[in-house]
């Protein structure tokens, strides 16, 4: 992948997010801005894509907003202390690319260089989708869901680094009933080494995907 702009966010909530998000591909779209990496965080809320059940989502007592989204992927959660990474690419300029698998690729490579050896997972024919980041023994780290539009991506990902992990306990993340999530400060302390900062996750990951 050629290099692209990174810019930093700070919390940020959701549906002020999704609307920027509109404008940053229509920006894209109309060659008036570059590829951009967007990294942020948001208040919490559950994000779902059109194919979730919603059976799989939080019952109201729960006491966080869910919102359905335009991108691919189920149910998942966004909160304090999970770094989000919104891509906006145009794959147009960059000829096929499994941009998926790319992003996999991208995020092991970068938490990997931070003491954590991560996997992707093929998904088996019928099963739901393994799309996303693992640790060895199959606990999930990092989400991803993406959209395409008129050749240029939107959406992307989510890393647990320290966030409360209780919620996840509140719904069926990412349509796998059976799934466990994990996050960064979890396998640290399994390690007994401190967990990464923020900045330092942000860092690892923009030099990994290619932003500056």
């Amino acid at each position: 992948m050629d290099r692209m702009q990174r810019i930093d966010l700070g919390e940020v909530d959701y549906e002020v997010a999704a609307k920027e998000m509109r404008d940053w591909v229509e920006e894209r779209v109309e060659g008036k801005a570059e590829d951009r990496l967007f990294l942020l965080s948001h208040p919490p809320v559950i994000t779902y894509g059109p194919r979730t059940s919603l059976d799989d989502l939080p019952a109201e007592a729960a006491a966080i907003p869910s919102v359905a989204v335009d991108r691919g992927g189920f149910a998942t959660y966004h909160g304090p202390g999970q770094l989000v990474g919104y891509l906006v690419i145009d794959l147009k300029q960059r000829g096929p690319v499994d941009i998926v698998r790319w992003l996999e690729n991208g995020l092991i490579e970068a938490l990997g260089s931070l003491g954590f050896p991560l996997v992707r997972r093929e998904t088996p024919k019928g099963a739901s989708s393994l799309v996303g980041v693992w640790t060895e023994d199959h606990r999930k780290l990092c989400s991803i869901g993406m959209r395409i539009r008129r050749g240029v991506t939107s959406h992307g990902f989510s890393v647990n680094v320290d966030p409360a992990m209780d919620v996840f306990h509140t719904f069926t993340s990412c349509g796998l009933h059976d799934v466990t999530m994990v996050s960064l400060a979890e396998l640290a302390a399994e390690r007994g080494v401190p967990t990464p900062t923020d900045a330092a996750v942000r860092d690892a990951i923009a030099d990994s995907l290619g932003a500056v």
